[in-house]
C-alpha cells in the first residue's frame, strides 16, 4: 500500500488552462495533462528560479519529491512540444484559502486534514519562536 500524499501548497494564479499547436484542430490532437502541483513546481523552479530546497519547502514537500514533480512535468512538456500534443493545465481541486492577517492566497491539494495555517505567517511565527529559544 503506497504512502498517502502530503499536502502541497499551490500559489500560482494561472492565466490559461490550455495550449495547443497552431493550425491543428483540437479534434485531431492528443492531449497531455499537467497537474496543479506540476505547474506550481515549474513556476517555482523555472520562472522564479528557486533552489529545489526552497521551492520544496514552499510547496510543503521534500526536496526529492519536488525534484520528481519537476522531472515529471518537464517530461510531459517535452513530449507535448516534440510530438505536437495539446497541453491541458489541470485546475486546483480544493477551495482557495486566504490569510486574514496578510491576505496571502493559496490552495492545498492532496490534503487529508485541515492545515489552514498561512504558509507565510506561520513561517514568520516559527522563525520568531526559534530566535527567542
Amino acid at each position: 500500500m503506497p504512502r498517502p500524499h502530503k499536502r502541497r501548497r499551490i500559489y500560482g494564479d494561472f492565466k490559461s488552462d490550455y495550449f495547443k499547436p497552431r493550425g491543428k484542430p483540437m479534434t485531431v490532437l492528443e492531449e497531455t495533462v499537467l497537474e496543479a502541483d506540476e505547474i506550481e513546481a515549474l513556476r517555482l523552479a523555472d520562472l522564479e528560479g528557486c533552489y529545489h530546497n526552497d521551492a520544496a519547502e514552499r510547496m510543503g514537500v521534500s526536496r526529492q519529491t519536488f525534484g520528481n514533480i519537476v522531472k515529471r512535468a518537464r517530461q510531459k512538456i517535452a513530449d507535448a512540444l516534440i510530438n505536437g500534443k495539446a497541453i491541458r493545465l489541470s485546475s486546483v481541486q480544493s477551495p482557495e484559502l486566504v490569510c486574514p492577517n496578510c491576505g496571502r492566497r493559496w490552495a492545498e491539494i492532496y490534503s487529508r486534514s485541515g492545515g489552514k495555517a498561512c504558509p507565510d505567517c506561520d513561517k514568520k511565527k516559527n522563525k520568531k519562536l526559534e530566535e527567542r529559544g
